[in-house]
């Protein structure tokens, strides 16, 4: 090209000006650098980012056949047979030539967009220019489980090899400590107090705040309110005024231990331990989402709950037990309750969805949902990638998915025990079956209309049926089930009660023998929630394949997986020889068993940490890891990471007991603790969360607490265990709210009949997806969609309104009024009993003195005043804009089936002076100390 500069010429010099820059050494983040950390920083992400996706992403498919895995096969090269990389000469290894291309056929990466900078290139050349280290695990299999490499970040087996599973991304060590071994730490010696260390949790705790500066501890609390502390965290329910006159009358060294110990055995801790258990599996009796039929026999898993943590059941055997319990015995109907826990999470399935997208989402759920509940590991973000901060890859995820994919939903026959609570059976049955009888009288007049129509039809054509018109003036109907002679409204209604007697002939399922259950084979029909699901005749199959799915799409499959667990632990799938606890078999059966051996294997480093964190939250308000659900990085660091592992250790040198760590926790001298310190300002210094514990953390009652301990006091608490679940009272205008079931509305909430019923504890209560109860929800019991590992405590308006104006508020102040009015005594006396009832203490002088005047004061007012008596309501108005025509249908429904309905006591039942008493009850019920443990 005449005065002018040839391509070829021009690609050329360009080239040597990019190999000078090339040489020039590496620096990074403004500090020269070795070349093993410059692979760890620099090379191993590039090749990660650039090169992996057709050199290693898909080992059954190698571009080239060239593997950029491993520095062995970065020597090996591709098909040409020659080394990709000449150590310590960039220039001769064709991988650098690759890169720069210098040759157009193999220019790396192909596409101009993803070409390396000029500043890439240059590390790849320093690299290679330093003898191209790969710094890596042996392939040997650890004899030990793994530690972590705090020098460079990345996740090394000191033993073995986690390169297999693990896909270049950097760990912090200090960010995998739940993934480390679990060791017994001795226990502290250097304390604040040496006199007041009652086991090691003590000294664990006072040598931490000793290090803070920390110079005294908080007094011991009284013993009332010890006991009121001690009682609410093991039963939930508030000590009666026997229980606390016996403990301040026991003054034996032992007396804290003897409560703790008849507490434990109680029948009510099992109620409460139960209730933080189901927080963490997102128990409710309905399937939830836009279809929130009732789920009729998942009362037997709450109550298997219940039992389980009443007979102290061993914690590895729990989850043993609901992890597979139906494939460690499958002649044990109790485990075959257990497993209902795989189906805890929401769910729907309708004729407009897709058979294999709801699968899917299923297989997702419960994979997430074990990490959290039991592992302390979210994993739902390694579904679409290798997660961004915990040694998670989606290899391990999909793998860890295939232990399920055997599993099937079924609604199993399976006769009530001798253990669960069926008394009452056929009295729960007839509101239902009134409610049926009446949908079936208003189905049979729109059939009526119908079949009206076509006889006034066929006599007005002289014949006597259909069969003897002419083809053309046949109507498109029959007798019974057409739609000859309905309007718009009539065909609505149809569907409406059809949808209704559907949902209320699930109900009747409720008291009938059935496990909510699973079983591991091949699929049953998915159909409308309707049916139960049913067992298939064979159980015999092919177990479906499960994929990584790329990005989390279905639509998207890649790698077929095998069944496996986290790589990141020590005994995970490969990294050793297979034994009984880390084997996962890819037969149709024993893939739930062996992962739940795993789960609850000694050697497992999350488990045992993560169930005591649990424990230790229930009594102290917070976690030694203040998110129980994770322990990655995003989660919280432990506050005592000494004091955790030891306390992992003892959980299971004890037998996995949780009655015994309960003990423990209880009869530690922080537990006992004032929640005053008489340092606050020192403490608020240096210790502003109070994470050291020098002081006891009070807390509010749970809103399960809340209520329990009103109906308590007030004498109404039905203390009858188990059974399918009761309907309290809600606020009316929350409880004739429509609620949404496919294109229709579910028949209307109605409480229980009798007072006994509604009057259950709050566990027993009927709980819906899509309705809950306003008052809980205001004190902040959480939804049940996922899992939930702390509950929030807020201080809101909202509270105030529902704690003094409520219904169900003034409800328990005027039965507590009322039973206090029918013992023998003065106001006074009447005032000195509800304190200790509501308190566990005397009420004292000034106290005494504005409750006598409160109270006369209200007596002339109420004497002035006779209240209304309540009525209920006895029918209520529907409406909803018809999907099919898009106009507004009207309806009224009936709710006669509340009849016999027994009311609470009103106050128009009782004298003025029980109204007037029940105003100081209302106080009490408000008060911060009635609210709250100290």
């Amino acid at each position: 090209m005449a005065g002018g500069y040839s391509p070829s010429w021009l690609r050329s010099l360009a080239l040597a000006a990019l190999a000078a820059m090339c040489r020039a050494s590496v620096v990074v983040a403004d500090e020269p650098v070795d070349a093993a950390t410059l692979f760890r920083t620099r090379i191993r992400p590039l090749l990660a980012e650039k090169c992996l996706a057709c050199h290693g992403q898909k080992p059954d498919d190698l571009k080239g056949a060239f593997d950029l895995r491993s520095r062995a096969a970065l020597l090996k090269g591709g098909e040409s047979g020659e080394p990709a990389v000449v150590p310590g000469q960039p220039d001769d290894s064709p991988l650098y030539r690759a890169i720069t291309w210098q040759d157009p056929e193999v220019a790396m990466p192909p596409k101009e967009n993803d070409r390396l900078t000029a500043e890439q290139v240059a590390w790849v050349r320093e690299w290679i220019r330093r003898g191209a280290p790969w710094p890596e695990a042996t392939n040997e299999k650890p004899a030990k489980p793994p530690t972590w490499s705090a020098a460079d970040g990345v996740p090394v087996a000191t033993s073995g090899g986690l390169s297999d599973e693990w896909t270049n991304r950097l760990y912090r060590p200090e960010d995998l400590w739940a993934y480390q071994p679990i060791r017994r730490p001795a226990v502290p010696t250097d304390v604040i107090d040496a006199a007041r260390v009652a086991n090691p949790l003590d000294a664990f705790l006072q040598s931490a705040q000793k290090k803070q500066g920390i110079a005294r501890l908080a007094a011991r609390a009284d013993k009332p309110t010890w006991l009121r502390r001690a009682t609410f965290d093991l039963t939930g329910l508030p000590p009666t005024p026997a229980e606390m006159a016996a403990f301040l009358a026991d003054d034996s060294a032992d007396a804290h231990r003897t409560v703790i110990r008849r507490l434990l055995a109680s029948p009510h801790y099992g109620e409460q331990q139960a209730r933080h258990w189901l927080d963490v599996v997102r128990y409710a009796d309905t399937s939830g989402f836009s279809n929130d039929y009732e789920r009729p026999n998942a009362w037997r898993y709450r109550d298997y709950v219940i039992r389980s943590f009443n007979a102290d059941k061993p914690y590895d055997r729990f989850v043993i037990e609901q992890v597979a319990g139906d494939e460690l015995d499958p002649h044990d109907p109790e485990l075959q309750i257990a497993v209902g826990y795989l189906r805890m999470g929401p769910w729907e399935h309708t004729g407009m969805t897709v058979a294999a997208v709801t699968r899917q989402q299923y297989l997702d759920d419960v994979t997430h949902h074990i990490g959290v509940s039991l592992l302390g590991q979210g994993l739902r973000c390694a579904s679409c990638h290798d997660h961004k901060f915990d040694p998670v890859p989606t290899r391990d995820y999909y793998r860890l998915q295939a232990v399920f994919a055997p599993v099937q939903f079924v609604e199993k026959p399976l006769a009530f025990l001798a253990v669960e609570n069926t008394a009452g059976f056929e009295a729960a049955l007839e509101p239902i079956r009134a409610r049926i009888a009446e949908i079936d009288a208003k189905q049979a007049a729109i059939r009526q209309k119908s079949a009206d129509a076509v006889a006034a039809y066929l006599a007005k054509h002289g014949v006597q049926s259909l069969d003897d018109l002419p083809p053309e003036k046949r109507p498109k109907a029959d007798y019974l089930g057409g739609t000859f002679g309905l309007d718009n409204v009539d065909l609505s209604l149809r569907k409406v009660y059809n949808k209704q007697k559907d949902y209320l002939e699930r109900e009747l399922k409720r008291f009938e023998p059935y496990a909510f259950t699973v079983y591991s084979g091949p699929p049953n029909a998915y159909a409308s929630p309707r049916p139960l699901y049913q067992m298939p005749k064979k159980l015999d199959g092919t177990v479906p394949v499960v994929h990584i799915l790329t990005g989390g799409a279905l639509e998207s499959p890649a790698d077929a997986v095998t069944p496996g667990v986290l790589s990141a632990m020590f005994g995970a799938n490969e990294l050793v020889q297979p034994t009984a606890w880390n084997t996962i078999p890819d037969e149709m059966t024993g893939r739930r068993l062996a992962l739940a051996k795993w789960i609850a294997s000694p050697e497992n480093t999350l488990t045992a940490r993560v169930i005591v964190n649990r424990v230790w939250q229930q009594h102290f308000g917070r976690g030694l890891v203040a998110t129980p659900n994770n322990f990655g990085k995003m989660g919280a660091r432990p506050s005592h990471p000494e004091l955790l592992d030891w306390l992992a250790t003892w959980f299971v040198e004890h037998g996995w007991s949780l009655k015994r760590l309960h003990e423990l926790v209880l009869t530690s001298e922080t537990y006992r603790l004032a929640s005053q310190h008489p340092d606050h300002a020192a403490i608020a210094r240096l210790d502003a969360r109070n994470d050291l514990l020098a002081y006891f953390p009070a807390r509010r009652l749970a809103a399960e607490e809340l209520r329990d301990a009103m109906l308590a006091v007030s004498g109404e608490l039905n203390p009858l265990a188990g059974g399918p679940g009761v309907f309290p009272e809600l606020n009316w205008e929350v409880a004739l709210q429509p609620r949404h079931i496919m294109g229709s509305v579910a028949p209307a909430y109605l409480p229980s009949r009798t007072p006994a019923e509604r009057h259950r504890r709050t566990i027993y209560a009927f709980r819906y997806r899509t309705l809950p109860d306003p008052w809980l929800e205001v004190f902040n019991r959480p939804g049940s969609e996922t899992s939930c590992e702390r509950r929030d405590e807020t201080t809101v308006t909202p509270q105030v309104f529902a704690q003094f104006n409520s219904e169900f508020a003034h409800g328990r102040a005027i039965a507590w009024a009322d039973r206090l009015h029918r013992t023998d005594g003065s106001p006074e006396t009447r005032i000195r009993q509800a304190w200790r009832e509501a308190l566990g203490r005397d009420i004292d002088a000034d106290e005494l003195t504005a409750c006598l005047a409160h109270f006369e004061s209200m007596l002339a007012h109420h004497r002035r005043h006779t209240p209304p008596r309540r009525t209920l309501p006895q029918r209520v108005q529907r409406g909803m804009v018809e999907e099919l025509t898009g106009e507004m249908v009207h309806w009224e429904e009936d709710l006669s089936a509340l009849e016999p309905f027994v009311p609470d006591i009103q106050p128009a039942d009782v004298s003025a002076e029980t109204r007037a008493l029940a105003e100081i009850c209302l106080v009490l019920l408000n008060s911060n100390e009635f609210l709250s443990v100290r």
